[in-house]
């Protein structure tokens, strides 16, 4: 059965065309809807046995892929467990013992077949490890959406801190090995989502996602530049993007067609607090946000995902917007957002906003492909899909989540390979796994 979430007309201006029920290549079974001639396996269940002997976690998220052997991808994807527990396992030494979150890195071919042994562990005691990006000299930057600590509780959860380390930081991870777990602090402690870097290493981009509060947009300069070190070192700058002229001004409400504004940043003095007695989350979650914010930072709706593209920064507000359906919960009213940083002139400009629920709604993490059409995960209210938009603005949709067992859970981690020939992406859940795609791009504009 097709199943088209967008007006016939923009069925037809942009896209693949409508979606039929495509069954797994792995084992027959239907769990997306596909334009016709494309095909999928999924791969990395919950309960596999990794190449380091430990056992793969659910709850697959942000990812990479880079270029391996022989035509093959090397994944490195967050899995994002926010609740205290046992560690994942593997060889690496973990950042807190008492958390659960962490990297797997994994080698895949074309068409979604695991090489044997390859998959292991690659950071290990994290927490919530939702978005991330990629650098250019292949390592992948996770990051923890969180602040918990033993500073701070108790958490959202009810449950008490004690003994944890402080969270919410950017750990780098190498795609041949183990991260070293070393937390990137100037980068700051927040709830973090995406962190995408410059060609040269010389500035990264982080969102933020705070769910029922303002969220900003940040950049972090590292002391030196990280590519010709290759890697991220403390000790930097972190700012936060302020619309010139305007305090405070409030991007998560609905925008004009096009709206456009010129902007500055504003320094963070101390990007990585550290709490007295009886904080609450809800304060943490806020407090490197509100030094930026004192200094007349802009206000958005849950950053979440980012991507570096020829100079530019695409991001998306996954709650920004005017409201046009029923509101969700939080801070912003919209059904999503997509902005873009222009870093010549040192602009922000609103590239797309949803008009409501079926034709975007709750964007989550972003990738560009080579042609420079977005490819929108969607963390939304009923079914999600994958959604694209051309560079011209026209809006279509790619794929539907169709596994039964899977309903209602979000699209995550969308990544092409490095020739784009495969689009990788995540099914968010406890039970969740990833997915190779494969098919006719060159007939769409992906």
């Amino acid at each position: 059965m097709a199943h088209a979430a967008l007006p016939p007309t923009a069925r037809r201006s942009a896209g693949y065309g409508p979606l039929f029920a495509t069954p797994d290549a792995r084992d027959g079974v239907v769990r997306l809807d596909l334009p016709k001639g494309f095909s999928y396996r999924s791969f990395h269940m919950p309960g596999t046995v990794l190449g380091d002997g430990s056992t793969l976690p659910g709850r697959h998220d942000g990812m990479a892929a880079f270029r391996g052997k022989r035509g093959n991808s090397i994944i490195v994807r967050n899995h994002e467990i926010n609740n205290p527990g046992p560690l994942l396992g593997g060889a690496g030494t973990p950042y807190d013992p008492l958390t659960q979150g962490g990297t797997v890195t994994v080698e895949v071919d074309p068409y979604g077949n695991v090489v044997s042994g390859s998959d292991f562990v690659s950071l290990q005691g994290t927490q919530m490890n939702c978005a991330g990006g990629r650098t250019g000299w292949n390592t992948w930057l996770t990051c923890e959406e969180t602040v918990n600590g033993d500073d701070v509780g108790p958490d959202f959860t009810g449950a008490l801190n004690n003994g944890l380390q402080k969270h919410g930081y950017v750990f780098e991870v190498p795609t041949d090995g183990l991260s070293s777990a070393v937390p990137i602090r100037s980068a700051g402690r927040f709830a973090h989502e995406a962190a995408v870097v410059s060609p040269s290493g010389d500035v990264v981009y982080l969102t933020e996602d705070n769910f029922g509060f303002a969220s900003g947009f940040y950049r972090y300069i590292p002391p030196f530049n990280a590519r010709r070190k290759g890697a991220l070192a403390d000790g930097g700058q972190l700012q936060m993007l302020k619309v010139i002229g305007v305090d405070n001004a409030d991007l998560s409400l609905g925008q004009s067609p096009g709206a456009s504004y010129d902007v500055e940043w504003v320094d963070i003095a101390d990007p990585d607090p550290t709490f007295p007695a009886g904080t609450t989350n809800n304060q943490a979650i806020v407090a490197v946000g509100d030094q930026g914010r004192a200094l007349g930072a802009a206000l958005f709706s849950r950053l979440e995902g980012a991507y570096y593209a020829n100079g530019d920064v695409f991001f998306v507000s996954t709650q920004g917007g005017a409201q046009v359906d029923t509101a969700p919960a939080g801070f912003g009213n919209g059904r999503g957002q997509v902005w873009l940083y222009e870093s010549g002139p040192s602009r922000l400009r609103l590239v797309y906003e949803s008009p409501g629920v079926d034709t975007l709604d709750l964007p989550d993490n972003v990738v560009v492909s080579n042609r420079r059409s977005l490819l929108l995960c969607e963390d939304g209210s009923g079914d999600n899909f994958l959604r694209g938009l051309t560079p011209d603005g026209q809006a279509f949709t790619f794929a539907r989540n169709a596994d039964p067992a899977q309903a209602g859970q979000e699209f995550a981690g969308a990544t092409f390979s490095h020739d784009g020939s495969t689009l990788f992406v995540n099914i968010q859940s406890s039970s969740g796994y990833s997915i190779a795609i494969w098919g006719p791009w060159h007939k769409g504009p992906f």
